[in-house]
């Protein structure tokens, strides 16, 4: 799915997803998975699958600190253990968990918006 793009802001936004494969507005595509910010990557999330995911995976976004992390699970929504959403919980992070198209979409109209939110990609292998 491609998608409209308003590149003058200086912000990540995602220009395309199709299964197991995102591309940025910057030419970047991951096959991987990854947590996007607006103005920065984290490329070497380790994450592979939602049953694998652990508080500790969250760590990333702890520093940035968003109001929002968007949670895109692959293909279809599933929801992580509900303990492994303690820490974000703790530190006022809202999250939301969508499948990873809906994840993208979501993630580009929050930009749109100008909020402080982020987007962490699971990519299953």
């Amino acid at each position: 799915m491609k998608m409209a793009l308003d590149s003058a802001t200086g912000l990540h936004l995602v220009a395309a997803y199709t299964p197991g494969l995102v591309t940025l507005n910057t030419r970047q595509s991951f096959e991987q998975s990854i947590i996007v910010f607006p103005d920065k990557l984290h490329t070497d999330w380790g994450v592979v699958s939602v049953e694998e995911i652990r508080p500790k995976d969250y760590a990333p976004i702890f520093e940035y600190k968003p109001e929002l992390l968007i949670i895109g699970t692959g293909d279809t929504q599933i929801f992580p253990h509900p303990r492994t959403f303690i820490d974000l919980i703790d530190m006022n992070i809202g999250y939301e968990i969508m499948d990873n198209s809906a994840a993208c979409r979501t993630f580009n109209i929050l930009m749109g918006e100008g909020r402080k939110a982020s987007l962490a990609l699971i990519m299953p292998q």
